[in-house]
């Protein structure tokens, strides 16, 4: 795919859902044996041109997101790449038993798109909040787990997992008009992160929304005299390990920041290979607590816990002095 400033800016005013359907779309003329299935959800997830371009290549399970991952490990035991989409919530928990079975287990070469994790359901309440998401899914053996920064992102993951052979779960958060990371083209591996800033004092390691709020506090930290590193942990498992060394060796504090919550999450995966070294930092997990909340909009939700350049600069200059 031809990548520029303009599709760029696309990306990112559809946000990520928008995205994956024309990821999905450029993705289905490069591959013949591609399946994409849906539960219900094929406007929701960007896919209507996608339908109507590849009727062969696409299934609407209906509201049964247990069957839809049965249906795409039988596809993929027949040789297909195959990607299911749902909500975050349905496609992790609700069908939790089918992808530790058939997907971890059985390791079939199936994607997984989790869409609107986190918050970004807002209204819909809790049933609909995916703030355990990542937990569940790194503690089946065998599944990669990627969180995209940005739109373009969400793209170059699509991507890159197309050609991964193995059971991935994409994660995707945020809402419309997507705040921008990466302005030009870059390189994407899966497992190795990504260094957006340089700083001496601290490390902030964060993935998916909350890279560019790290981005913007990191800026606040700087107008008060403290120098911030900022990691773009796109993957989560398998985590960057040597990042996680590098930067307990560079700083003083270590900070792990995400819009999940703070159980068994990136803080987690990353506090888990920290303790395997010697003499690190502390470390200071920013997320969501472990607690239900009332339902709220999403910048509500993101402000009432503190995931905000503003709170979290707060939060690490209180722990570093």
């Amino acid at each position: 795919m031809m990548i520029n400033k303009i599709q760029i800016k696309t990306w990112a005013k559809l946000g990520h859902r928008g995205t994956l359907g024309t990821s999905l779309l450029e993705l289905a003329s490069n591959l013949e044996n591609l399946m994409v299935l849906t539960a219900d959800l094929s406007t929701t997830s960007g896919l209507t041109r996608f339908e109507q371009t590849y009727p062969d290549k696409f299934l609407n399970m209906g509201i049964a997101e247990q069957n839809m991952v049965g249906v795409a490990a039988g596809l993929a035991k027949e040789g297909y790449i195959t990607f299911t989409t749902t909500f975050a919530t349905f496609a992790t928990m609700r069908s939790c038993e089918q992808i530790r079975n058939y997907l971890g287990y059985m390791e079939f070469n199936v994607k997984i798109v989790g869409m609107a994790s986190g918050f970004s359901m807002g209204m819909f309440g809790n049933t609909h909040y995916a703030i355990e998401d990542i937990a569940l899914m790194r503690s089946i053996p065998n599944i990669t787990i990627i969180s995209p920064s940005d739109c373009f992102e969400v793209n170059k993951s699509i991507f890159a997992v197309a050609l991964l052979k193995g059971p991935v779960y994409l994660r995707l958060s945020g809402t419309m008009n997507t705040p921008i990371i990466y302005q030009d083209d870059y390189e994407f591996e899966v497992g190795r992160s990504i260094i957006l800033r340089g700083g001496d004092d601290v490390v902030i390691i964060a993935c998916g929304t909350m890279v560019s709020v790290s981005l913007s506090a990191a800026k606040i930290l700087e107008s008060v005299g403290i120098s911030a590193a900022v990691i773009n942990m796109h993957t989560i498992k398998p985590i960057d390990k040597q990042a996680i060394a590098s930067a307990c060796e560079s700083s003083r504090l270590l900070v792990t920041v995400e819009e999940h919550n703070i159980i068994g999450g990136l803080g987690s995966a990353v506090a888990e290979y920290k303790s395997t070294l010697k003499n690190t930092p502390p470390q200071l997990f920013i997320g969501i607590p472990d607690t239900f909340c009332k339902p709220g909009d999403y910048q509500y939700l993101l402000n009432h816990f503190g995931l905000t350049p503003e709170s979290i600069a707060q939060k690490i200059q209180e722990h570093i002095h």
